[in-house]
């Protein structure tokens, strides 16, 4: 078997070298940077003890020639014998190497003694100290430090005055070479190659194993080592602990501050010195990389051929069987995966074999159901068609009539007719919206436990009046059960059933009532009406069908009641019944599951609606279609609404921000490409600092929508909007009664 990249062989040997290579490259480079900031952390933190611990004895030694300076200081029996002094000076000078000079002064600043080692013991009686810092910082009970000076140009030396005991006693002056401290610099052993010196608050060399450094009077306040030192804050600099010595050598770097004196130590050891484990492991690393990769080669080519195998004789059973060849047989028996895929290979062909006589039947089957579900559809257009040019040819007729009528009672007789035709046309809208949600599934019930009651109640305040209008009585038998489904949609239903009972009926009534069948609730609706054919019971759920002996008028549906009825009740997984018989009235029925725990529920009683009033209601109305801004204008004017009218979002801050705010915002949902209703809304709100109740007109149906018209509390009227619909919301937000959002349809 060739080693090609394209083939499956090939690109399993690619996949498991790549993964191996990168596995083994990812670990090598994470424990090679843990490895470096722990080797590189431990160093530092060695070099830091060592150069605090040179920095503890150059401050113990300068600290101790300051206590020997400070005993000469004591009071004598005689504070003016000068000859006393000297004799304490000259012993300072012998206990004390590295004191070169010790200087009395008195009171005003005046040398009065002189010991030296290098020159004449003879004081400068003309020389006036009384404003030198070592005679005036003494003067006031604190050790003077004086920076490092060089004398001749090569020595580095130090001056510490001390102030005697007693008012009357002067200041002890004493020059000190610090040459002698190199003795500690140079006992400091870092690695091979390290070293460590000493460099004043200037960053002036003071003391290096080298001596001949020091006596050049280095300047290294420039390294990046020294400065960092020097200022506050970047010692973890990594230019501060990696940098390059003197010798412009890159080195790893430590320091410590010898506080009294304002001076640092620095510990310095080569790089590749102390890397030097570091790099061992890096090439340990380097060599077991190459290692694991061979390894991997050589596994990925074993492991590789032992998965391609089986699965190339796979592919050549699977070439067999699309070229027809039904009896093929894939032998493959590894017991894993790929033998269970090849006898899922078997097994499909057999029953390809065994079904493919059938198939062209099953075929012909779905052809001809797909043409049934065309014609349906044709047939469901041409009578939306039908059913919707009806009231909009009729609406034509009665527009031009009402341009050449001149009578008012005619005007008003047309206005009716007018009215009517296109309450039908919405009604119309609104049925086929409500079929194409339900048939694309963008409605989802919500689930919950109902008190039927109220719902019941609903019934009534909705259809009593039309039940009056046609001497018909109408019943409900009181109930405390509860049911667990959707609310909303299980009105829907209620609806269509009592609608259909109110239209179909002439005379005798109306009776809806539940019963409790075990764990469910039969609600039925009764009627006294024409009664339905059985012939055509099977067909009234579909749509735009009308039973024969339907009524004539304007009462006359569409036939899409039902068929939405039908689709509801698939939709809650509930059973929807029908009894009739012609002239002996219908009875609609559907059954819902019972909540838990019936007997302890009491059914809410209804509360009556007290409705606010909207004359003088100032209105916020924000549409970008004149047309419909126009006509909801004239409409809220009519009701003696106070209305301010804007086109836009950007139009609408405007207003708020020089007129009196609004009581209600009413703002189509879809202003313009970009811009959203809900937005609009929520940035008025924020202008005015306040909560502002607003209304949403949308002609979108889609749940989307809903959810996030929901989520900012907003109210929701659908297109077409009806004037009574807006009305009694308007009616409902002024009185309180609705916190919450709703949905009006």
């Amino acid at each position: 078997m060739s080693l090609r990249a394209s083939s499956l062989f090939g690109k399993y040997v690619v996949y498991f070298v790549s993964l191996v290579t990168v596995a083994l490259i990812a670990s090598g480079a994470v424990g090679l940077y843990f490895t470096y900031q722990e080797n590189k952390a431990a160093l530092l933190n060695l070099q830091r003890e060592k150069a605090s611990a040179a920095g503890s004895r150059i401050e113990s030694y300068i600290l101790e020639i300051e206590r020997q300076v400070g005993w000469v200081r004591l009071p004598t029996a005689d504070p003016t014998s000068l000859d006393e002094r000297k004799i304490e000076f000259l012993k300072l000078l012998r206990l004390v190497p590295a004191i070169t000079d010790v200087v009395l002064l008195d009171t005003r600043g005046r040398e009065q003694l002189r010991v030296s080692r290098l020159g004449m013991d003879v004081p400068d009686a003309e020389a006036d100290l009384s404003a030198d810092p070592k005679f005036t910082q003494a003067r006031t009970g604190r050790t003077y430090f004086s920076p490092v000076y060089f004398r001749k140009e090569t020595e580095p030396y130090m001056t510490i005055a001390v102030a005697g005991v007693g008012a009357k006693s002067g200041v002890t002056v004493a020059e000190v070479n610090l040459k002698f401290i190199w003795d500690v610099i140079s006992r400091i052993k870092i690695g091979e190659r390290g070293l460590a010196y000493v460099v004043d608050s200037r960053g002036h060399l003071i003391a290096h194993p080298d001596i001949s450094y020091v006596l050049q009077k280095r300047d290294l306040s420039e390294l990046p080592q020294v400065k960092a030192a020097r200022t506050p804050g970047r010692e973890d600099d990594e230019r501060a602990t990696i940098a390059h010595n003197a010798q412009a050598q890159e080195v790893l770097t430590a320091h410590a501050d010898i506080g009294a004196l304002g001076w640092q130590v620095f510990a310095e050891q080569p790089l590749a010195e102390a890397f030097a484990p570091l790099y061992a492991s890096l090439l340990r690393t380097g060599l077991l990389m190459m290692a694991g990769l061979v390894l991997s080669i050589f596994a990925s080519l074993y492991f590789a051929r032992r998965m391609v195998t089986p699965i190339k004789a796979i592919e050549a059973g699977a070439v067999q069987l699309a070229a027809g060849k039904l009896d093929q047989r894939i032998d493959v028996d590894t017991g894993d995966e790929l033998g269970a895929l090849a006898s899922q290979f078997n097994n499909m062909a057999a029953q390809l074999k065994e079904s493919y006589s059938g198939l062209e039947r099953k075929v012909e089957i779905r052809t001809e159901e797909l043409a049934e579900a065309n014609r349906a559809k044709s047939r469901f257009l041409a009578a939306a068609s039908h059913d919707l040019r009806q009231p909009v040819h009729a609406l034509g007729l009665f527009v031009a009539q009402l341009q050449e009528a001149r009578d008012p009672i005619t005007r008003e007789r047309i206005i009716k007719k007018v009215e009517a035709s296109t309450a039908a046309v919405s009604q119309l809208l609104e049925a086929l919206l409500d079929v194409s949600k339900l048939d694309q599934g963008t409605v989802q019930p919500q689930i919950g436990d109902v008190a039927l009651q109220p719902l019941l109640d609903r019934l009534e305040h909705g259809f009593s009046l039309a039940a009056q209008a046609k001497d018909l009585r109408f019943r409900l038998r009181p109930t405390t059960l509860w049911a667990r489904t959707d609310p909303v949609l299980l009105e829907r239903i209620l609806l269509n059933f009592v609608a259909n009972a109110v239209r179909y009926t002439q005379e005798g009534g109306i009776v809806v009532a539940v019963r409790r069948r075990g764990t469910r609730a039969r609600i039925e609706v009764r009627d006294t009406g024409i009664g339905i054919a059985p012939e055509e019971q099977q067909h009234i759920f579909e749509e735009f069908y009308q039973a024969a002996g339907a009524p004539d008028g304007s009462s006359k549906g569409f036939g899409l009641g039902l068929a939405i009825v039908q689709r509801l009740a698939r939709l809650l997984d509930v059973t929807v019944t029908l009894r009739s018989s012609p002239g002996g009235g219908s009875v609609f029925a559907v059954e819902v599951p019972l909540a838990a725990e019936q007997a302890v529920r009491i059914a809410p009683v209804s509360q009556p609606f007290h409705a606010g009033q909207i004359e003088g209601l100032r209105v916020l109305l924000i549409d970008d279609d004149n047309g419909a801004r126009e006509a909801a204008e004239g409409l809220l004017t009519q009701w003696g609404c106070d209305v301010v009218c804007a086109g836009s979002g950007k139009e609408a801050y405007g207003l708020v921000s020089n007129t009196a705010p609004p009581a209600v915002i009413i703002c189509d949902y879809r202003l313009g490409p970009q811009e959203r209703g809900t937005d609009v809304v929520k940035r008025v709100r924020e202008q005015l600092g306040a909560e502002i109740p607003a209304v949403i007109v949308s002609a979108d149906s889609s749940s989307s929508s809903f959810d996030t018209i929901a989520a900012e509390g907003l109210h929701l009227l659908r297109k077409p909007l009806k004037a009574a619909q807006l009305r009694v919301l308007l009616h409902h937000i002024i009185a309180g009664a609705n916190s919450k959002t709703s949905v009006l349809h």
